[in-house]
């Protein structure tokens, strides 16, 4: 019994929001968002906030999320899955999960031994978005909250944008823009989530990855964010794929292999990782 016990307590999940979460404008709504917090054996410091795809209309939860989090527990990274609210128009709503999602794991940095200035967002297409605007939409945290959580920085110390859905211009995915933004945006809006337009000297690094026959998120959109993060001076590595469409060939094979072995050496060369 003993080493089941301890097989649990390796994945503990937690509700994202201790009381109604906030939809934007000061409005609030009662939620079902959490996050799961995958503790690897040996923690070496390093954590990933993990979002799932799913066209802002759906979660890939297992191959994008808890999957993703088991791997990197291999490598000593705590993976913590983020299953956040989806947005049906309200732009704001995925977002403030994310930023809350990073300042809860910040926040309990000394209890899942982790680096509180190595905490990083990882996401998948959609859920790259996400990620991506996490990266470029981010404070300092609220030094007058009654909340010790809302105190702390949001600003996530790198990003993996996998496969990621960038702009919501032209080269978008349609159904995420929607999803993410409705059927009519307003033109400043659409420019506020192109991620790429949104890069600054503050945009913490990034790595990508994408395959050049993606035929549903267009290559375009990482190559974008990566000339923008460069025209910044901001650390950030492409890895410009040559097969496997988007989720690269069904989350399996050299492909999908390639960027999980090119993104942790990324992560130990700027020292995010052991």
């Amino acid at each position: 019994m003993l080493p089941a016990l301890a097989a649990e307590k390796s994945i503990e999940s937690l509700p994202l929001w201790s009381a109604e979460a906030p939809v934007g404008n000061g409005q609030t709504e009662k939620s079902s968002a959490k996050i799961t917090i995958h503790h690897p054996e040996k923690p070496n410091g390093t954590a990933l906030v993990i979002c799932p795809g799913g066209g802002y209309g759906g979660l890939a939860i297992d191959p994008e999320g808890h999957g993703i989090a088991k791997w990197l527990n291999t490598h000593g990274i705590t993976g913590v899955v983020l299953e956040y609210r989806l947005p049906a128009g309200r732009s704001q709503v995925p977002l403030l999960d994310a930023q809350h999602a990073i300042r809860i794991t910040r926040a309990n940095a000394k209890a899942w031994s982790l680096s509180p200035n190595r905490i990083g967002i990882i996401g998948f297409s959609a859920g790259g978005h996400l990620a991506s605007t996490a990266g470029t939409h981010f404070d300092a945290g609220d030094s007058k909250a009654g909340n010790p959580v809302a105190r702390l920085s949001c600003r996530p110390d790198f990003m993996i944008l996998v496969y990621p859905v960038i702009t919501m211009g032209a080269k978008t995915h349609g159904g995420s823009k929607t999803n993410l933004l409705g059927p009519d945006p307003k033109p400043e809006l659409v420019d506020l989530y192109s991620n790429e337009k949104q890069v600054t000297d503050r945009t913490p690094p990034a790595f990508l990855a994408h395959a050049l026959d993606d035929g549903v998120v267009v290559p375009d959109n990482s190559r974008d964010f990566h000339t923008a993060m460069q025209a910044h001076h901001v650390p950030s590595e492409f890895l410009e794929l040559p097969s496997g469409g988007h989720g690269l060939n069904g989350y399996q094979g050299p492909m999908w292999e390639a960027w999980q072995t090119k993104s942790l050496a990324w992560l130990m060369a700027l020292k995010l990782s052991e």
